[in-house]
């Protein structure tokens, strides 16, 4: 199913749009295994490296991608961990751009 959404492109999204509801959005939400739903309006996901270079390495990745779907994460990183955060800014919320982004941040972590 991941790869379904992985294979879509974000569109733009400066507003005027609807946030999903709390409802569609835990719909996609089975579609991006390892994902949460935060506060229903935020998609959460930890991610673990062996090392810090490999993580930043990921970092790298993941900017890259974000910048190809001109649709972008927010994130920290911890050493070895990375906690990265998705949701349309534009919306203060969550839309089907976020579940793709989701999808393709896994593709490429779980590749």
């Amino acid at each position: 199913m991941t790869e379904d959404l992985a294979s879509r492109k974000c569109i733009p999204c400066e507003g005027g749009v609807d946030a999903l509801s709390e409802e569609a959005a835990t719909d996609l939400l089975g579609k991006v295994p390892g994902w949460t739903l935060v506060n229903g309006d935020k998609l959460h996901r930890t991610l673990l490296f062996p090392d810090f270079v490999r993580l930043m390495s990921f970092v790298n990745e993941m900017a890259e991608l974000a910048e190809a779907e001109g649709h972008h994460p927010d994130f920290s990183v911890h050493y070895n961990r990375l906690e990265v955060t998705v949701w349309t800014h534009a919306i203060e919320g969550l839309s089907e751009n976020d579940f793709i982004l989701a999808a393709k941040i896994s593709r490429i972590r779980d590749a």
